[in-house]
């Protein structure tokens, strides 16, 4: 079980790690977008396209990673005060009972969405945009499939702790910057 959380943990901590610098790209992407628009009287759909790419990728792919680092917010009113097993369970009932079933459903409810934007490989409506909208969509199985893989270790890590087992304390389970 701990090394199934391990891998688990480790390989939403790269993906994380990657997804990171989007955040990079877009901030350079939209002063771009801005600057173009306000020195050159000129804006290239293609550029205003790719900040709701880089946006909705960043968001999406990065949610398993703010999942990893207990980012996302919470009502902590009764839980801090909680005993690290009281936690683990009430975390392990969360995951097994709303996030994993919410995530299967939007699977589910989008895969036909997305299969029929790839079997025409969508283009953007406008003429000079991109023409990877198919891709774009993808995020919708890419966020719930990641997140069911951060659900899995978060269940396991939570089980452990239940067990009384001693969780490894290395650079994944850190939060990092740039």
């Amino acid at each position: 079980m701990m090394f199934f959380y391990t891998a688990l943990s480790r390989f939403t901590e790269k993906v994380g790690k990657i997804t990171q610098y989007l955040g990079l790209i877009l901030v350079i992407n939209t002063a771009l977008v801005v600057a173009l628009r306000y020195l050159f009287n000129w804006s290239p759909i293609a550029l205003q396209e790719a900040m709701t790419y880089f946006h909705a990728t960043l968001f999406m792919v990065g949610a398993a990673y703010t999942l990893k680092h207990d980012g996302h917010v919470r009502v902590d009113v009764f839980y801090q005060h909680y005993s690290e097993r009281k936690k683990a369970l009430i975390n392990l009932l969360g995951t097994l009972l709303l996030l994993l079933p919410t995530c299967l459903f939007i699977l589910i409810i989008c895969w036909p969405y997305v299969l029929d934007s790839w079997a025409i490989y969508e283009r953007s409506i406008e003429g000079n945009g991109l023409p990877w909208v198919y891709l774009l969509k993808t995020l919708l199985l890419i966020q719930p499939s990641l997140l069911i893989v951060q659900g899995v270790a978060e269940a396991l890590k939570n089980l452990l702790i239940l067990k009384g087992a001693a969780l490894p304390n290395d650079d994944t389970e850190q939060p990092g910057g740039l």
